[in-house]
């Protein structure tokens, strides 16, 4: 059987992290250079002259012109935070090299916290994950698929339950066929409308999109895209090389959910968690 080398493409071992991120000064200079690439900056002045204050444990920037004090965790993910940088980029790295996920459960005893604490550090880092993932739209050839998550209380199923959460799954693909990138995103229903404000945010204008014939699928054409159908019928999954990514994708998430999350609050929390996935 043939190797499959997009399970095998080369990542961040753990020693590897260890060894680039393993004190609280190799976090420090990270954030730094990511924050100031060219050397520190004022956000408020530009000034570049300035010295390090020290406020137990952190640490502000405060400018020598207008004394303004930036501070290297600013922002909407570490805000203000009483951890240990090595405590957020472990969580980060576990979280975003975890193919089958990772409950905050499990993200507890990797970074011996409280419960409480990993939960919002497992939503913090999912929600910057989803965000990231929504800024860049999909492109090219692409195939689509739907899919209903949930069903917690007992009631009808599949396609229109009101127990579920209509998804949509896009998958790009290049000009060998081989998946580029993915979109997991949930929508309001499954009408024509609301798959063209779907796709004016989430497919680039011109993109092909091939989809299993699903009426309101065709609502991407007033996104400025392409349309194309296969009718599915009674075929199987292995019968479709067509969808062979995006089915990928569903049997992943599935996976993922059943295996590292069991259940969530999925119309509440399924922006985070399908964002985080694609990301």
């Amino acid at each position: 059987m043939a190797m499959n080398q997009i399970q095998f493409q080369k990542s961040v071992s753990l020693t590897d992290f260890l060894l680039r991120y393993g004190s609280k000064d190799q976090c420090a200079q990270a954030l730094v250079s990511n924050r100031w690439p060219d050397g520190f900056r004022c956000p408020s002045c530009g000034a570049a002259e300035h010295y390090v204050v020290s406020h137990g444990a952190r640490k502000l920037f405060q400018c020598r012109g207008c004394r303004h004090q930036p501070s290297l965790t600013a922002g909407p993910l570490m805000d203000s935070t009483k951890l240990p940088l090595r405590t957020w980029f472990l969580a980060i790295f576990l979280l975003s090299q975890a193919k089958t996920g990772l409950s905050a459960l499990a993200l507890m005893r990797q970074l011996g916290t409280s419960y409480h604490t990993a939960w919002l550090i497992h939503h913090m880092v999912m929600l910057a994950m989803a965000k990231v993932d929504a800024e860049e739209p999909l492109y090219g050839q692409i195939q689509m698929d739907d899919a209903n998550l949930g069903g917690e209380r007992p009631g009808v199923g599949g396609r229109g339950s009101p127990n579920k959460v209509p998804v949509v799954a896009a998958v790009s693909t290049n000009s060998k066929g081989h998946p580029m990138r993915v979109k997991v995103t949930p929508v309001s229903t499954f009408s024509s409308a609301a798959i063209t404000v779907w796709a004016r945010i989430n497919l680039t204008p011109g993109s092909d999109m091939r989809s299993d014939g699903l009426p309101c699928f065709a609502g991407v054409v007033d996104a400025g895209c392409a349309h194309s159908y296969v009718v599915v019928g009674r075929r199987k999954p292995r019968e479709l090389p067509q969808f062979t990514w995006v089915n990928t994708v569903l049997g992943n998430l599935k996976t993922l959910i059943n295996g590292a999350y069991k259940a969530f609050k999925f119309r509440k929390h399924a922006h985070a968690y399908l964002g985080a996935f694609a990301y």
